[in-house]
C-alpha cells in the first residue's frame, strides 16, 4: 500500500473508532489519523497472529482489522491518561 494509502486507512479507522468510543480525547484530526494508522499496524499484527489476515489494503476485512487495533490502541490511551491524573 502507498502512503496516500495509509493516510486514507487511517483517517478512515480512526473517525471510525472515536465513533464507537465517543470521548474527549485531545489533537484532533492528527491525532485521530495517528491512532488510525498505528491501529492497522497493530490489527493487521493480530489478525496475522490469530490467522484472521492481515491489512492488504483497501477492503472490508483491512478496515476491520485495523479498526480493532485502533480500538484498543485509543483504549489504552485512555487508560494510560487517566491514570496519570
Amino acid at each position: 500500500m502507498g502512503i496516500l494509502t495509509w493516510l486514507l486507512l487511517g483517517l478512515v479507522v480512526g473517525v471510525l473508532a472515536k465513533f464507537i468510543m465517543p470521548g474527549e480525547d485531545p489533537g484532533g484530526i492528527f491525532v485521530t489519523i495517528a491512532i488510525g494508522i498505528a491501529g492497522a499496524f497493530v490489527g493487521g499484527f493480530m489478525g496475522s497472529a490469530l490467522g484472521l489476515g492481515d491489512i492488504t489494503g483497501f477492503n472490508l476485512m483491512s478496515v476491520g482489522l485495523a479498526t480493532v487495533g485502533a480500538i484498543v490502541l485509543l483504549a489504552l490511551y485512555r487508560m494510560f491518561r487517566s491514570g496519570a491524573k
